[in-house]
């Protein structure tokens, strides 16, 4: 018997409070966009802007980035996280950023409200300890060979080290085709929702890799149950360091936030 068979989750979402007025898993779709890599105060300064005036809360950005060759680009690290705080600091925003490993953890504590675990990493177990060990809220994307058993299970190493507030994310999974980078697994948000208690959101950029595809993606997310979604946004994505391809412009991301917004009403949501 599997752990979905044993039905060791609840149903029921539980909510995971990031700020005072703010809750994931609840009535609300919660937005998180920003630029995949951090590149300069005026990059990131310029992206912030926009959330703020599109009402979205949380500024996502890299620092650290592993990326499948060593030859791209990094991330600007301690320099890259200080920039997504003053930046947030300044437009009232909340960040969420990666720890690539064990000794980011305080770092990235220091400088950010939500732990980011990425795609690589789901089961870097000693780095799944360290942020159970935490009080941060930690957004966990499932693996992109990973089975939903095995997404849920690295959620339970994290909670099993004292920390529940844990939310889950569809980033798309490695399959047979080549037209986009990934495939968004809908079924994936569905059904962890149905069997975790855990708030889940979708990656529409990283599941799709086509800027093109990030909307329509993003509308059937929340359509399949998504809490929220994970978008990449860059002020000119023809000059992004990383993932400049699946990056929306800023305009392109404002006619998402009025589509989804338009979906979560549908859903009985709101934005």
């Amino acid at each position: 018997m599997n752990i979905l068979e044993a039905k060791i989750y609840e149903s029921a979402t539980t909510p995971i409070a990031i700020a005072p007025d703010l809750v994931i898993g609840g009535d609300k779709v919660v937005l998180m966009a920003g630029p995949c890599s951090v590149e300069s105060y005026e990059q990131t300064r310029t992206v912030a802007e926009t959330l703020y005036a599109l009402g979205v809360p949380i500024l996502r950005g890299g620092a650290f980035k592993p990326r499948t060759s060593p030859h791209s680009f990094q991330g600007l690290g301690v320099e890259g996280l200080k920039i997504l705080h003053d930046v947030a600091d300044e437009f009232g925003l909340l960040v969420i950023t990666e720890a690539l490993g064990v000794e980011h953890v305080p770092l990235v504590m220091e400088y950010a409200d939500i732990i980011q675990i990425g795609s690589r990493n789901m089961q870097h177990f000693p780095l799944l300890w360290a942020v159970g060990e935490t009080t941060k809220p930690v957004l966990l994307k499932r693996g992109f060979m990973s089975t939903v058993t095995e997404w849920l299970l690295a959620a339970e190493h994290i909670a099993t080290r004292g920390n529940e507030r844990i939310i889950l994310c569809e980033r798309g999974i490695r399959s047979f085709g080549t037209e986009t980078r990934n495939t968004l697994d809908t079924n994936a948000i569905a059904l962890a929702k149905l069997e975790a208690h855990w708030p889940v959101i979708g990656d529409p950029s990283h599941a799709t890799g086509r800027a093109d595809l990030v909307l329509p993606a993003s509308r059937a997310g929340i359509a399949a149950g998504a809490d929220g979604l994970l978008v990449e946004v860059h002020p000119h994505p023809a000059g992004a360091l990383s993932d400049g391809g699946q990056s929306l412009t800023l305009p392109e991301f404002s006619q998402l936030v009025s589509q989804v917004g338009k979906i979560a009403q549908a859903m009985g949501r709101s934005l």
